[in-house]
C-alpha cells in the first residue's frame, strides 16, 4: 500500500496514546482519522509527518521507511487547525514559504516560484488577494492560503488537522465541498483528522474510527453507518437512542414489545438496544411501547422533534416528518416503539 502504519505505539509520560494502530491508505484516498477528543487522532497524523516518534511500529510510504527519514526530506503536506500563517508575510509569500527554504540545490527559480504560487492561488480560488495579509483575509481564505502552502511544495501526501475547526459552520459547510473537489483535481493521498461526524461521513473514502488509542472500527462511510461493529460506533456516528431491552429468541423486546433486531443478536437475556431517532414509532394512548409524554414539539425544516420524557427516567428526542407534528401536543402521553434496532449485551 502506499501508506503503511504498523503497529504504531506511543506513550507520553506513562499515558498510552497509541496503542498498536496498524492502517493503510490506497494511492489517492481520502482517509478521515474521526474520534473523540484525546482518542490519538491527532498524535497519528504527527507520527506521520514526523513531528512525533513513536515507541514503537513502522510507516511506510510506497515501500519507503518514513520513520527514517528526516522531517524536509518525507515530501509531506501540512495543514494545521488554526492556519499558522506568517502575519508579516502576505498571501503569496506564505505560499512561496516552503520553496524559498529549500536548499539551494533544490530551490526552483524566482520565475518558476512566481508562476507555481499563482498557479496554487487560482487552484485554491483566491486570485487576486496575492498581496493581502492574513490580518486582511477572512477565515476560510486563511485556510485557503495554509492549503496551497502545503501544496506548493509538491508532497507526497498532504495531512490534515481539524482545518475546518476554527470556522463557522456555514463556511465549514462550503469549504468541505470545496476541498473534495480539490482532493479530486489533485489526486493525492490525503488523511483528514475530524471529529465531526457529518464532516468524516461527507468527505471520506473511508474513515478510521479511534477510541482511546486504539483503532475501534474502519470502512467506508457506508459501512461504519449502516454495519457499526460496536456500540461505540453506533452511538458516535450520528443521533441515536439507547433503550434498556430483553433479548428473547433472537428479539428485543423493549416495554412488552417485539422488536426485529438488524445485524447479529445476543444471547437471551438483558441487552442494549441502539436506534435512529427517525426510527421510532410514535403512538398516542395505550398498548405496548415504551410509555412516555411529549415535553416539547420542535419544528425544523422538513423534520420536527418530539422531545419525550420516559415515565420513571430519562428522555429521548424522536424525529417525524414535520406534516406529522400537528398530531402532538405537549403533555400528550405516547408509546414508544423502536421499528429496528441493533443490541449489544450489557457490560
Amino acid at each position: 500500500m502506499p501508506l503503511d502504519i504498523s503497529n504504531v505505539r506511543k506513550n507520553f509520560s506513562a499515558t498510552p496514546v497509541l496503542r498498536d494502530v496498524s492502517l493503510f491508505a490506497e494511492d489517492g484516498e481520502f482517509l478521515a482519522l474521526l474520534g473523540p477528543s484525546g482518542s490519538g487522532k491527532t498524535t497519528l497524523l504527527r507520527v506521520i509527518a514526523g513531528l512525533e516518534q513513536p515507541d514503537s511500529g513502522a510507516v511506510r510510504f510506497q515501500g519507503e521507511d518514513l520513520l527514517a527519514q528526516p522531517v524536509r526530506e518525507r515530501r509531506i503536506g501540512f495543514v494545521f487547525q488554526h492556519y499558522a500563517l506568517f502575519r508579516h508575510m502576505t498571501a503569496a509569500q506564505n505560499v512561496a514559504f516552503g520553496l524559498n527554504a529549500k536548499p539551494a540545490k533544490q530551490r526552483p527559480s524566482r520565475s518558476e516560484i512566481r508562476k507555481r504560487v499563482s498557479d496554487l492561488l487560482h487552484l485554491v480560488q483566491l486570485s487576486g488577494l496575492e498581496n493581502r495579509y492574513p490580518s486582511q483575509l477572512s477565515g476560510g481564505q486563511r485556510q485557503r492560503v495554509a492549503l496551497a502552502r502545503a501544496l506548493a511544495i509538491e508532497p507526497r501526501i498532504l495531512l490534515l488537522d481539524e482545518p475546518f475547526g476554527a470556522l463557522d459552520a456555514k463556511v465549514r459547510r462550503e469549504l468541505r465541498r470545496w476541498l473534495r473537489d480539490l482532493h479530486e483535481r489533485t489526486g493525492l493521498t490525503t488523511i483528514f483528522v475530524t471529529h465531526d461526524q457529518e464532516e468524516a461521513l461527507d468527505l471520506a473514502d473511508r474513515i478510521a474510527l479511534l477510541r482511546d488509542g486504539a483503532l475501534e472500527q474502519v470502512g467506508t462511510p457506508e459501512e461504519l453507518y449502516h454495519e457499526p461493529g460496536s456500540a461505540f460506533v453506533f452511538e458516535f456516528l450520528g443521533d441515536s437512542v439507547r433503550l434498556p431491552c430483553t433479548v428473547n429468541g433472537g428479539v428485543a423486546v423493549i416495554a412488552d414489545a417485539p422488536v426485529p433486531i438488524i445485524g447479529a443478536a445476543p444471547a437471551n437475556g438483558p441487552a442494549f438496544a441502539y436506534a435512529r431517532p427517525d426510527a421510532i414509532n410514535v403512538e398516542i394512548g395505550p398498548g405496548p411501547g415504551l410509555p412516555a409524554h411529549v415535553r416539547n414539539v420542535i419544528l425544523a425544516g422538513p423534520d420536527a422533534r418530539l422531545d419525550c420524557a420516559i415515565d420513571g427516567d430519562g428522555a429521548i428526542d424522536v424525529r417525524i416528518p414535520a406534516e406529522e407534528a400537528a398530531k402532538f401536543s405537549p403533555r400528550d402521553r405516547v408509546r414508544l416503539t423502536p421499528r429496528t434496532v441493533r443490541v449489544w449485551p450489557v457490560t
